[in-house]
Parts: structure tokens; C-alpha cells; sequence
């Protein structure tokens, strides 16, 4: 048995305090993992030292984080073997650039986020055998620095290794997030995987974020239920005409999945609320640029990047 194949990482860093980054730095500390968490928001990391990251609704979790930093650089004098990003995927070309700095064999970077392609921006600084791939099924909103609110958690969750060659250690990093309470698949489909999850956020997220509506607000409504629904059908036909493999019930199974919505504000929504840059560009300008790229027309896609790109600056 080689080296790669014993590959058992137990010293962690999670970039980005935000409510996903806690749940992942939370859930491993409990695990008895080495965690650092790091975030240039003082104020975040400080809440999830003292008194702790405390998660309450799907789940229930109050856990101390003792190491932070507020700089990326800082991981240089003791560097972990995995690292999660769970920062916004907008700010993907930043990090990768300083972990780039200090990066070397046998580390590796896990995409923890929503939107197509996040990884393969790691992949052009950290190269792609360092590079994993997270489907993520869990919903989830910070209400102060440091508590967050899960809305919902649907485990398994799923992760793939862009190279062959990292298999061992994307298997590594499954069974450390399941053990610790993350119940984690290892997958060969995760390209699949994460078309599935973004059609339904191109759907919901700029609709969410347009209209100040909640998911089951939007769902609710006669006319956006309908526009939802377009939202679905153009990503669908995206999909299969790059050979995405969705499964022959994605559609029905999206529709019978956001009927059931919550009073859930979506990511999107609250990046507007915020006055903060939103992913719209790597969630509908991504299926736009498929489209482009297979020769399929997107215009209620690329109207609503339009619209949400328009809100950024306000």
C-alpha cells in the first residue's frame, strides 16, 4: 500500500469565518482535528474564539475555535495539510494567490462553495493535483459573528479530486469530515453534482435576491414561480448540450424540491442586503457562458446576472 493510499490529514485550516466556514472549522475541532480559522474580519474570528462558534436550528453545536488568524500569510510558519475555502468564490483569485506563497507538495485545497468552476481557478495557482471539489448540502446563515443558523442539512455531502492521482487523499479528507460529524461521500460525478446544486441556485438565489423575496415567498408567487421554472428549463438545456449528465427526473425532482422551500433567505439575497459583491457570475453568467459555448440561447439567465449586477453598486 503506498504512502498517498494512508493519507489521514488531522491538521486543518477554513478559510473564511462566514456561516460556512464556521460549520466546517466547528465540526472538525469537535472531531479532535487541529483547526485553524482564518478571516480578514477581526470581529469574525474573534466571536469563534471566545465565546465560540455555536450553530443552532438543523443542527445543534456550541464549539470553541482557540487558533485564528486574519492573514492568510500567517499559515505559512506552520502550514496545515488540507485546506477548506469557503470564502465567496469572487474572492477565489485572492487566496489562491497567497496560498500560492507558501504552497507545496503534498497539500491540498478543498472548493467548499457554491458556483461551477470554483475549483479550477485554485487549479491555475495551486495546480490541479491540490485541488478537491465539494458539493455542500446544507443551508445555513450567519446571525452574528460566530452563531449561525442551519436551516437545513441533507447529508451526505460529496467530494471528488480533479486528478486521478489524489484519489487516496480526497478519500482522506471524506473520512475526516464524516467522522467529525459531516457525513461525506467520495464521488466520481461531482462535475455532475455541482450542475445539479447550481441550477436550482440559479433559479432561486438572483430570483431571492430581485425580488427581496424568501424561497418560499418566490415559490408562492404565481408569476415568479414561473419565471423560476424557465430558470430551470434553460439551465436543463445548458446542461445537456455540454453533456452535463443531470438524470432523466432532474426536472420534476427541482420542482417538487423548491415547492418545499422554506422561509429561507438564499445567499444571494443577502449579499444584496449587505451591500456585498454576489456569486451571480459564477452561478448564472457561468450557464450563460455555456450556453454560448454549445450554441444555446440564455436570456433569462443573462437577464438576471443583468439585474443582480445592477444591485451590486447600490
Amino acid at each position: 500500500m503506498s504512502q498517498e493510499s494512508e493519507f489521514r490529514p488531522t491538521k486543518f485550516a477554513v478559510i473564511g469565518a462566514g456561516p460556512v466556514g464556521c460549520i466546517v472549522a466547528a465540526f472538525l475541532t469537535r472531531g479532535g482535528h487541529d483547526v485553524t480559522l482564518c478571516d480578514v474580519v477581526p470581529a469574525l474570528v474573534g466571536a469563534a474564539r471566545d465565546p465560540g462558534v455555536r450553530i443552532d436550528g438543523a443542527e445543534s453545536l456550541h464549539q470553541v475555535i482557540p487558533r485564528t488568524l486574519t492573514s492568510i500569510d500567517d499559515l505559512a510558519a506552520d502550514p496545515p495539510q488540507v485546506v477548506f475555502i469557503t470564502v465567496k468564490a469572487t474572492a477565489l483569485p485572492l487566496i489562491a494567490s497567497a496560498l500560492q506563497s507558501f504552497w507545496r507538495e503534498g497539500m491540498y485545497a478543498v472548493s467548499w462553495q457554491n458556483g461551477i468552476d470554483t475549483e479550477l481557478v485554485l487549479a491555475e495557482s495551486l495546480g490541479r493535483t491540490a485541488v478537491l471539489r465539494a458539493v455542500v448540502n446544507f443551508g445555513c446563515n450567519l446571525v452574528e459573528p460566530g452563531h449561525v443558523h442551519m436551516a437545513f442539512h441533507h447529508p451526505p455531502h460529496f467530494l471528488q479530486e480533479l486528478d486521478p492521482a489524489s484519489r487516496a487523499a480526497a478519500e482522506g479528507v471524506v473520512q475526516a469530515l464524516t467522522s467529525s460529524g459531516l457525513p461525506t461521500e467520495h464521488t466520481g460525478q461531482i462535475v455532475n453534482m455541482v450542475w445539479r446544486k447550481s441550477i436550482m441556485n440559479a433559479c432561486m438565489n438572483p430570483v431571492c435576491a430581485v425580488t427581496g423575496m424568501t424561497m418560499a415567498q418566490a415559490m408562492r408567487d404565481l408569476y415568479i414561480s414561473q419565471l423560476v421554472d424557465q430558470l430551470i428549463k434553460e439551465g436543463v438545456a445548458v446542461a445537456r448540450a455540454n453533456e452535463i449528465s443531470l438524470g432523466w427526473d432532474y426536472y420534476p425532482y427541482c420542482m417538487g424540491y423548491l415547492r418545499t422551500a422554506g422561509d429561507h433567505k438564499p445567499s444571494m439575497l443577502i449579499d444584496i442586503e449587505m451591500k456585498r459583491r454576489t456569486e451571480v457570475d459564477f452561478i448564472n453568467g457561468k450557464i450563460v457562458d455555456y450556453g454560448e459555448q454549445a450554441g444555446i440561447s440564455t436570456p433569462y439567465n443573462r437577464t438576471l446576472r443583468g439585474l443582480v449586477k445592477a444591485l451590486e453598486p447600490k
